[in-house]
């Protein structure tokens, strides 16, 4: 059993992934990615290339501290000690960690397929939150639940890689940075109005029992060589509401029309994964229009009107505060702004600064928002290669640690994957794993799963160099005392398919797991009235749907089919972003580019459905 190492963060990031010794072999699958520097470390130059190209997605670890000794030998794992609060310096129920629960993996995207809007083969890949687009490669959670190993290798395995050979297209250069008055929108009341900005009636073909399209989108907004990432949907009221480039615009949720446009002097650069309750949220602008310009200006606006409120730079905090890249997260009243070894937070009402950077060895850098202030820290240390995180409950108008809980040495917080209940993904070179902490943080269980089983949870891209965002994950969701989460598609099939797991957070193991609908691959979205709520990708010659799904397991059930002759379309959205609101379904390309301005103009970009 390894000695818990000591409390030093670190600097830089990861080195050449190494395989645990005295473990089996992993799986064979896609080749991984040499991983990414960790979170709240910048990269070494060469590394990745700066804002505007996406990174390759490093390989996620697992979090386990001292894992238990098995026949394939010590593991390491990523378990620690809650360090402040009213528990603090309290050890974590597991001494002798348990192995992550993941196995050396493939990535945890699939190879990406090619769509309309999709990036081309030639330029850097893409990506952004969302789903039925792009495929990713999947990550595989092992637990040997005789041996209490929860993967082979010893930890989870999460190779974030892409397909290393898909990069953004090349457009020609755009006519000017203004984006254009209105968006071509189709509006459908299903009774063959509406239409992809053609003669086509998008409803013609609808079966009795299928949703309505209600409305198709395509772009209409210049942008520069490379596409652009699409920030949102976010649906406030009757309005749904997008970022791109440099425009935030609102459309009706019902008829697609353009309610109101704000343009914007600089590309909008980050954005948090929800706005405030109240339909007010805070964007990122860049400070300028050159290569140079930062990630330095926040702009409040109300989502609800399209109203700009109070705009302001970002505090730095010291010579070494990065802001090329930041990430937002609203609790609250309140956004915090993280990036590297530093983090500001300010209120969303009026923009006043509420906390800078705290006192003491360990500084918040990415955070995670809703119903509670989530951060991740990084605690100073000698060492790059060995760094020492802290996952916190922040105080969202103070910024004081309500509590913190230290992994082991060397696991590197990597995302929040729920707020309530508290469930965290870490990672360690190439492992991965998944601890579930209590309201006072301390642990409560980590999470293992069956041998073989693959997970693609989906959090976006690794864009950002030195920013890094907790939230915003799909393909999993939580209640109280159960975490779910999809698996990686399948395609050794006629067609890919998958399933959901359901895992005790009281015990950290799988109850039941539940297959999709056949040749179907479904993806939880979030909780919904007791259920979980499913979007069910489109394949061939099946139209796309929201289900539920029982917390009992089950098979899903429909509330709302989209049509089969529409499933082509939905099935080109790149990198999908998928909101379910008030009986309505909306898909939003993740990101939009195309080869040429004629081609750009043509790509769909968002698509309705309702009864």
């Amino acid at each position: 059993m390894t000695q818990p190492p000591s409390q030093q963060p670190p600097q830089g990031g990861f080195g050449a992934p190494q395989e645990p010794q005295g473990t089996p072999q992993p799986p064979q699958g896609p080749p991984q990615t040499p991983p990414q520097p960790g979170y709240g470390h910048p990269q070494a130059p060469g590394q990745a290339p700066g804002y505007g190209y996406p990174q390759q997605p490093g390989q996620q670890p697992g979090p386990y501290a001292q894992q238990q000794p098995g026949p394939y030998g010590q593991q390491p794992g990523p378990y620690g000690q809650q360090q402040s609060g009213p528990y603090a310096q309290q050890p974590g129920p597991y001494g002798q960690q348990q192995p992550g629960p993941y196995g050396q993996q493939p990535g945890p995207y699939a190879q990406p397929q090619q769509y309309p809007g999709a990036p081309t083969p030639g330029a850097p890949t893409p990506g952004g939150p969302g789903g039925g687009g792009a495929r990713r490669k999947p990550a595989v959670i092992i637990g040997a639940a005789a041996v209490a190993l929860l993967v082979i290798g010893g930890g989870i395995f999460f190779a974030m890689s892409g397909d290393d050979k898909k990069k953004d297209p090349v457009a020609q250069e755009s006519k000017g940075a203004e984006p254009s008055g209105s968006p071509s929108v189709n509006e459908g009341n299903g009774n063959g109005d509406g239409n992809g900005g053609g003669d086509e009636d998008l409803n013609a073909g609808r079966k009795k029992g299928e949703a309505k399209v209600l409305w198709l989108q395509k772009n209409d907004i210049d942008l520069p060589r490379n596409g652009s990432d699409v920030r949102g949907p976010w649906v406030v009221g009757d309005t749904i509401v997008k970022g791109m480039y440099r425009t935030v615009s609102g459309y009706s949720v019902g008829d697609g029309k353009q309610k109101w446009t704000l343009k914007l002097p600089a590309d909008l650069c980050a954005a948090p994964a929800q706005p405030a309750a109240n339909g007010k949220i805070v964007i990122g602008v860049k400070n300028g229009t050159t290569d140079k310009a930062d990630c330095a200006d926040l702009q409040m606006i109300d989502l609800n009107t399209g109203k700009a409120g109070w705009k302001k730079s970002i505090k730095k905090n010291g010579t070494w505060d990065f802001l090329s890249d930041i990430s937002l997260a609203i609790s609250g009243d309140t956004v915090t702004v993280g990036r590297t070894g530093n983090s500001n937070a300010y209120r969303v009402s009026d923009g006043k600064e509420l906390f800078g950077k705290q006192s003491g060895n360990c500084q918040p850098f990415a955070f995670a928002g809703g119903p509670k202030l989530i951060a991740a820290a990084n605690c100073r240390t000698g060492d790059v290669d060995n760094p020492q995180h802290q996952i916190q409950e922040l105080d969202p108008v103070t910024g004081k640690p309500k509590w913190t809980y230290q992994p082991k040495r060397g696991w590197e917080i990597d995302k929040v994957y729920s707020v309530t209940p508290l469930v965290v993904s870490l990672k360690k070179e190439k492992e991965w794993s998944l601890l579930a902490l209590k309201e006072n943080g301390q642990l409560r269980t980590g999470i293992t799963s069956d041998k073989g089983d693959k997970f693609a949870p989906d959090c976006g891209s690794a864009f950002a160099i030195f920013g890094k965002s907790l939230d915003g994950c799909t393909g999993v969701a939580a209640d109280a005392n159960t975490f779910y989460m999809a698996t990686a598609p399948d395609s050794s099939g006629l067609a890919r398919t998958n399933k959901v797991v359901a895992f005790d957070l009281n015990t950290g193991k799988s109850k039941w797991k539940a297959a999709a609908p056949s040749e179907r691959v479904v993806k939880p979205l979030r909780m919904e009235g007791g259920n979980v709520l499913l979007y069910v990708e489109a394949g061939f010659n099946k139209g796309g749907g929201i289900a539920t799904l029982a917390p009992t397991g089950g098979a899903p059930k429909m509330l709302l089919q989209h049509p089969v002759s529409t499933s082509e379309i939905e099935s080109t959205f790149y990198n999908s972003k998928v909101v379910y609101a008030d009986g309505r379904s909306f898909i939003a390309s993740g990101r939009v580019s195309a080869r040429n301005d004629k081609e750009e103009l043509e790509t769909k970009t968002m698509m309705a459905f309702g009864n």
